[in-house]
């Protein structure tokens, strides 16, 4: 970006962007709190995206099943912005006037993604944009398989001249006041693995005529956690957390099998391979030494969700220029998102939108937690977020 940026043009076009947000800020929020009372979990989006389209009141196309996309502005080359149609199967507790009963809660802050981008996609409207701008509701976030590869599949970014992908998350680890961008990865590679021993089951009381593979299971979950310590750069963010265990049915009976499930995280592809091949290597010597096998499924996930270098040099002057502080140490995670499946195909960057410290909010309360209730003003610091990350987008593809 050279010194001038952002020229005249641009601040103009922010300060539209600005002015529309705040002036539907309050249909924004009852959008909002509309689809935080009726969330529906990952598939069954469906009428969280009716309830979008009646109140965009413009042509939509389907896509990826339960998602939806728009185009406001020229023809040409154009920046997309994606928001998550999906809620969670949690029960809500925040005790507010317009909770969730059903068993399913927005407790990811998705219903201030989709508010956000309405506001930016009904504010654009009304302006002389210099590129297309594109609004993509996906479904399936949170699910896997996610929905962000059937986007992609379904030839979405080609076909409108997508050039960059824009993405806010609201984020309690952040302060709030504060957008935190970065260049290069913040988010990691998930992938996930299962293990099954088996061994020779029998009577609790006779072990030396069996192989017990729970033993051998407790070691292995062991010696899983020792595996990034001493096989990854003490630089790199890398972890292997094991989510569940299972094995036998009552007291007095060794099982025959027993079962481990868990994840990987990554930044760094090399290490992404080799801890794929020593999981299995260790899980299938482990067991093999006592006697019993391991079969062992590794499962990938999303990749790196990686910032893109040019769109965060354009993005950062656009936010401060909007009032909106950028974090002096951007925030980076072992969490993942599919929205880094974009970045696969065209430039991305996600930023995070502090909550942290609102009132009401502990950092305790964090993403996926039954109380997370991001505040009403969040909506119009991520849509603001949302609009420059659009002019940022634009200046790299050479329209502003």
């Amino acid at each position: 970006m050279t010194s001038a940026w952002p020229n005249s043009r641009t601040s103009t076009l922010l300060n539209e962007f600005i002015g529309g947000i705040d002036g539907l800020l309050l249909e924004a929020q009852a959008l909002r709190r509309a689809i935080h009372a009726d969330p529906y979990i990952g598939g069954f989006e469906q009428p969280t995206a009716d309830l979008l389209q009646a109140a965009l009141e413009r042509p939509t196309t389907p896509v990826a099943s339960t998602g939806f996309w728009t185009r406001v502005g020229p023809d040409g080359p154009s920046v997309a912005l994606r928001a998550e149609l999906d809620a969670l199967p949690i029960v809500e507790d925040t005790g507010v006037g317009w909770a969730s009963t059903g068993g399913a809660m927005h407790a990811c802050g998705h219903d201030v993604h989709m508010a956000a981008v309405w506001a930016v996609l009904r504010t654009a409207e009304g302006m002389n944009l210099p590129a297309g701008l594109v609004g993509i509701y996906q479904p399936r976030e949170e699910c896997n398989p996610s929905g962000a590869p059937d986007v992609l599949s379904s030839g979405l970014l080609q076909a409108q001249d997508v050039r960059s992908v824009i993405g806010a998350h609201v984020q309690p680890r952040v302060p709030s006041g504060l957008v935190s961008t970065g260049i290069g990865g913040v988010n990691a590679a998930a992938d996930a693995f299962d293990i099954v021993i088996r061994g020779h089951g029998g009577h609790g009381a006779y072990p030396h005529v069996t192989i017990d593979p729970v033993p051998i299971l407790a070691s292995l979950a062991s010696g899983l956690y020792e595996l990034v310590g001493r096989l990854i750069d003490p630089t790199h963010e890398a972890l292997i957390s094991i989510g569940r265990i299972e094995a036998g049915a009552t007291h007095n009976i060794i099982p025959d099998s027993a079962k481990l499930q868990g994840i990987i995280r990554t930044m760094h592809e090399s290490d992404r391979r080799l801890l794929h091949a020593e999981i299995r290597r260790f899980a299938e010597h482990t067991a093999a030494a006592r006697g019993a096998t391991a079969e062992v499924t590794l499962l990938r996930g999303d990749p790196v969700l990686a910032n893109d270098h040019d769109l965060v040099v354009g993005l950062d002057p656009l936010l401060q220029a909007a009032g909106l502080p950028v974090a002096d140490q951007p925030f980076r995670s072992l969490g993942a998102d599919d929205f880094s499946h974009f970045g696969q195909h065209v430039p991305i960057v996600m930023m995070f939108v502090g909550t942290g410290e609102e009132a009401g909010t502990r950092h305790d309360i964090g993403l996926h937690h039954a109380r997370y209730l991001p505040g009403e003003d969040t909506i119009r610091t991520v849509a603001v977020a949302l609009a420059a990350g659009y002019l940022a987008g634009a200046h790299l593809a050479g329209t502003l």
